[in-house]
């Protein structure tokens, strides 16, 4: 029996697209590789993103995020790994280079490196704690939970289909190198933008230890 009314689902779907449909890292990265690879390369990327994110979501809801709660040094670990990663997959998708002879051996992410990438962005940590939260009956099981995360899983694909289809949407206007060079630089910006308030909370944990008493 699920504790889910009309309501709280149609509450859940409207953060579900919300979180999905708007800028961030993985969005950033799917627009990228769309336009450096087209979308049927792109697909392992997307599937990652999507299964990933729910993985992770589930696992919130299972007792994951009480786990953090309980030790947040580990989350701030978690969080400070997350953010050296993005900035190296920044420096990649400034020096990107796609459509071209020397494109023909470059990959895009896999699945396996789609997935494992939700573990450490810092948007999809906001959005799993952010449905688990507000967005599961309070006295919700794990049929309620798995409901969640079929909710978002089905909201997510076309957001994500739709960000990599924008992508390919401007592979004609990115077939000039200097303009690919542009779009690339533009992408890794708009990465190291959505990291920005992780930094910030970092810089703040820091400052926070090492404060004279």
């Amino acid at each position: 029996m699920t504790g889910y009314t009309p309501q709280l689902l149609g509450a859940l779907g409207l953060f579900a697209f919300a979180s999905s449909i708007t800028p961030g890292p993985n969005n950033a990265m799917l627009m990228t590789s769309g336009a450096n690879y087209g979308f049927a390369r792109t697909l392992p990327h997307l599937a990652g993103v999507v299964l990933g994110f729910t993985i992770l979501l589930l696992a919130v809801g299972f007792g994951l995020g009480g786990l953090f709660s309980a030790h947040p040094t580990a989350h701030t670990a978690l969080k400070a790994l997350g953010a050296a990663y993005l900035l190296w997959l920044a420096w990649k998708i400034a020096g990107a280079e796609g459509m071209g002879e020397r494109a023909a051996s470059a990959r895009p992410f896999t699945f396996l490196q789609a997935a494992g990438f939700q573990w450490v962005n810092p948007k999809a940590w906001t959005m799993a704690v952010g449905v688990a939260a507000a967005y599961v009956p309070q006295q919700g099981g794990v049929l309620d939970m798995l409901i969640a995360g079929l909710v978002v899983f089905a909201i997510s694909i076309p957001c994500a289909a739709a960000w990599a289809g924008s992508g390919v949407a401007l592979r004609r206007l990115l077939e000039e190198p200097s303009a690919l060079r542009l779009f690339n630089w533009t992408m890794a910006a708009l990465l190291l933008a959505s990291l920005a308030p992780v930094l910030m909370e970092l810089a703040q944990t820091i400052a926070a230890v090492v404060k004279p008493a």
